[in-house]
């Protein structure tokens, strides 16, 4: 009953796909009350509750919460989520306008998504893909 069988056999094994995307995260964050004027970039995941203006370049996420307020001639980021104000052309992988987002700007994408209630006024142009036109991202060598 409990013997080793002398042969063996051998089962198919299921592998699970070596390519899982990474959950992005957010890395950084400007607080509702803030004020920032100036540029951000890099490969993290930024959330604006504050206000924002000036330029944006991230090959993370871009999150504006729904006290954010945005004003950026042209937002780059590889995805952006719009829950407050956003007045600029966004040139993004992946758009969301949740549905007390508004957007004030013309918008460059692979994947658009939207609730009910969210405001665009502004062109929608898909592409296969999307250049964000980042400078690639710098190499670390560990000391």
């Amino acid at each position: 009953m409990f013997k080793r069988n002398s042969t063996t056999t051998t089962q198919p094994t299921t592998t699970t796909p070596s390519a899982v995307q990474a959950v992005e995260r957010i890395t950084s964050v400007l607080g509702p009350g803030l004020i920032w004027e100036g540029k951000i970039s890099g490969s993290g995941g930024v959330r604006i509750e504050g206000t924002f203006e000036g330029q944006i370049g991230l090959r993370g996420m871009l999150v504006v919460g729904e006290s954010g307020r945005v004003t950026c001639e042209n937002i780059r980021a590889a995805n952006v989520i719009v829950a407050g104000a956003v007045k600029g052309n966004i040139t993004t992988q992946k758009l969301e306008i949740r549905a007390t987002g508004r957007v004030w700007g013309d918008v460059i994408t692979t994947s658009f998504v939207t609730e009910d209630g969210a405001f665009l006024r502004g062109q929608i142009r898909m592409e296969d893909q999307v250049d964000l036109g980042l400078s690639p991202e710098p190499e670390t060598n560990p000391a």
